[in-house]
């Protein structure tokens, strides 16, 4: 009896946690995902498709903003424009072109040294004009 109370007195707490049952819950997962899966039906998308425009497409006008801070406008086409204006004369122009021709996009191009604050200015105000269809110019990777 001696050696049974030595025995007792010397039990210590486990520090270990058991994982079995959570491999055995992870394995029975797996082959559920693995029996079910390919009864699983992709959806389908229905993309729309592209027809041929009946017109030439509008010549974009682009807003340039150099890393002065200054804008030049750039529109080519049959207007052949490129000069530096004030964002309030771009703004303009651009509602004027829209007004004419509805299709005609505006797209702001900035220097790399530009914050973006002053593009986010510029795109303000041709949201505050109404004028729809501006997009960013972007540089595609590899070019200088």
């Amino acid at each position: 009896m001696a050696a049974f109370r030595a025995r007792a007195g010397r039990r210590r707490m486990v520090n270990e946690i058991n994982v079995v049952p959570y491999i055995d819950v992870m394995l029975v997962l797996l082959v559920i995902f693995m029996v079910t899966a390919p009864l699983v039906v992709p959806g389908q998308i229905d993309l729309p498709s592209v027809a041929r425009s009946s017109g030439a497409a509008a010549t974009p006008i682009e807003i340039v903003i150099a890393a002065d801070g200054g804008l030049r406008l750039r529109e080519r086409g049959a207007a052949q424009v490129d000069k530096p204006v004030e964002r309030a004369d771009a703004v303009r122009y651009a509602r004027a072109r829209q007004v004419e021709r509805p299709d005609t996009p505006v797209v702001i191009s900035a220097d790399r040294s530009v914050r973006y604050e002053a593009v986010l200015a510029v795109m303000d105000e041709l949201q505050k004009a109404e004028i729809r269809r501006v997009a960013l110019a972007v540089k595609p990777a590899g070019r200088p």
